[in-house]
């Protein structure tokens, strides 16, 4: 027997065809009469032979039917009733164009689907590309400011979450410019009130009589002087105002000369080189390096010269991790408090900042035998 659906439509609206078109009982009836009002041959019949059994049985129970056959060439749709005790009007159609009908209404609601969550896709994923290069972006800006250029900005585009952390970014880098132009002017105006009466010190040591005392309070005006000078060229860096005056020399003489008046450094020339360069600025920074080197490490210190590349070591404990950890990271601190030499960090930061000034690199690390060492790397174009 074939497969097919029964409906039982006791209630007051009889079973209809999915198209909305014949009504089982009244509608078969009317359809008959239409038909043969209208002269044409009606698809009714009485007792159809082919009546499907599922349809037959409900029939005979009083049922009124509408029932989809299934199974053969096209599906069928059958609607029938019992018009009296021993008779059954049935009328069948054919199913097929409501299934060509519903299968092109799938196949149009998959494409548009399928388009349409194309179409999202696309628009979610162009909207996640353009959000993230905004995101990275305003991340580049602040790893900038975070090296130092302060004057970096990041442009806000919009409203949304993105275009606050913009905003943000640009709060922060303003006020830690102003913060630091705070610092610097303050800096720089102790320093300069500081040099008229450390030079009145010096002048006065000179006339103290010969003796202990005397040589004790001039080492100790010398540092004095020494720490102001320091202070001073560290706000002429940050000002940015420092030139450099550039000419040929080689690696070996400024090194040597760097180093005169230091003991317990030896100067080894590996290979030589003549660099266009700041001399003047270049001796401030081998000087400083050694200094640290006999301050912070043990003697010997070695000063190797190799090409463009100058390394200063040591035969102390090295630097500290702590210590390695800022120098890798953020740089020196100008007033570093706590460690274990007591030194303030003034050496370092003018290093750095000479460096930066000349386009050197600078490199710290801890030499596996023990020992710190500092490489200083000149350019060669």
């Amino acid at each position: 027997m074939p497969k097919g659906t029964t409906r039982d439509h006791r209630r007051d609206t009889a079973g209809q065809e999915r198209d909305g078109g014949l009504t089982a009982h009244g509608g078969v009836k009317s359809s008959a009469a239409r038909d043969h009002a209208d002269g044409r041959r009606s698809q009714a019949r009485l007792d159809p032979p082919d009546l499907p059994g599922p349809v037959a049985r409900a029939v005979r129970d009083d049922v009124r039917v509408t029932y989809l056959q299934e199974g053969g060439e096209d599906p069928v749709l059958w609607a029938a009733t019992r018009i009296s005790d021993r008779k059954v009007l049935a009328i069948r159609r054919s199913y097929a164009p409501e299934e060509r009908s519903l299968a092109a209404l799938d196949r149009t609601l998959f494409a548009t689907g399928a388009a349409v969550t194309v179409l999202v896709s696309l628009a979610g994923l162009l909207l996640g590309v353009r959000m993230g290069r905004r995101a990275t972006a305003a991340a580049r800006t602040a790893e900038r400011i975070a090296d130092g250029d302060l004057d970096a900005r990041v442009r806000p585009h919009g409203g949304d979450e993105i275009a606050r952390l913009a905003a943000s970014v640009n709060t922060m880098a303003d006020a830690l410019g102003a913060r630091l132009e705070a610092e610097r002017r303050v800096t720089a105006d102790i320093a300069h009130e500081l040099r008229t009466p450390v030079a009145g010190m010096s002048t006065a040591v000179g006339l103290l009589p010969p003796g202990r005392a005397s040589e004790l309070v001039a080492g100790s005006v010398q540092k004095l002087r020494g720490l102001v000078e320091d202070v001073l060229e560290v706000a002429r860096l940050d000002s940015q105002v420092a030139a450099v005056e550039t000419e040929e020399r080689e690696m070996s003489a400024m090194t040597r000369r760097a180093v005169a008046g230091l003991d317990d450094v030896r100067v080894k020339v590996v290979a030589d080189a003549v660099v266009v360069t700041d001399p003047r600025r270049v001796e401030r920074v081998l000087a400083n390096l050694a200094a640290n080197a006999l301050r912070h490490g043990a003697p010997p210190v070695e000063v190797e010269v190799d090409g463009p590349v100058v390394r200063v070591r040591d035969h102390g404990p090295g630097f500290p991790p702590d210590l390695l950890a800022v120098l890798h990271t953020s740089g020196p601190q100008r007033f570093r408090t706590g460690s274990r030499t007591g030194g303030t960090g003034l050496g370092l930061t003018i290093v750095t900042g000479q460096a930066r000034l000349l386009g050197a690199r600078l490199t710290f690390r801890n030499r596996p035998e023990g020992g710190a060492e500092t490489e200083l790397r000149l350019p060669t174009d």
